[in-house]
């Protein structure tokens, strides 16, 4: 008789639990095709608050005051939407010590067409560097785990933003039609 293996938890069932165990429960979010797994989990779980936001600014001053207020937050995005951060980043989460959660979808490598994307994704790791958040790229799905746990209890305890860029290698990316 074979024992079936079961199979090891998807990349965002990872990050759900993870998220929960860390007491993370507002999730604010731009739409976005490769975190629709994420965000569909999170709005069938009763534990957190969820929802889209026009922009990711918008998003950012929403945890902010959630922060303010004693609830931890998080941010779902992709790397377009990085791109409109740096001043909000730079003013508002970094200044006012805010344990901003950023978990961005990565765009703009592994066969991208589009070339926004692309460039978005070349710009972000210095912008992030360059206002000193703590960034991590996570490829693997043995790694995300601890890499997204560590994270948190870091922005936590020193109140300051942090980045992790899931990887296609970890999600899938983008799937395009030819």
């Amino acid at each position: 008789m074979q024992v079936a293996k079961a199979e090891p938890p998807s990349w965002h069932e990872v990050v759900l639990d993870t998220l929960k165990r860390n007491e993370v429960k507002l999730v604010t979010y731009v739409p976005d095709r490769v975190l629709t797994p994420l965000i569909e989990a999170i709005h069938a779980d009763r534990y957190f608050t969820a929802f889209a936001t026009a922009r990711e600014e918008e998003a950012v001053g929403i945890l902010a005051g959630a922060w303010m207020g004693g609830m931890r937050g998080a941010i779902l995005m992709q790397t377009s939407g990085f791109a409109t951060l740096a001043n909000v980043l730079a003013s508002l989460a970094v200044p006012y010590q805010i344990p901003l959660i950023m978990l961005v979808s990565e765009r703009g490598t592994l066969g991208e067409f589009n070339w926004g994307q692309a460039l978005v994704c070349r710009t972000m790791r210095p912008v992030l560097e360059s206002l000193a958040v703590e960034t991590h790229t996570v490829t693997r799905l043995d790694e995300l785990e601890f890499i997204l746990d560590r994270s948190i209890k870091q922005a936590v305890t020193t109140q300051a933003p942090v980045a992790l860029i899931l990887s296609p290698l970890l999600t899938g990316g983008k799937v395009f039609k030819a």
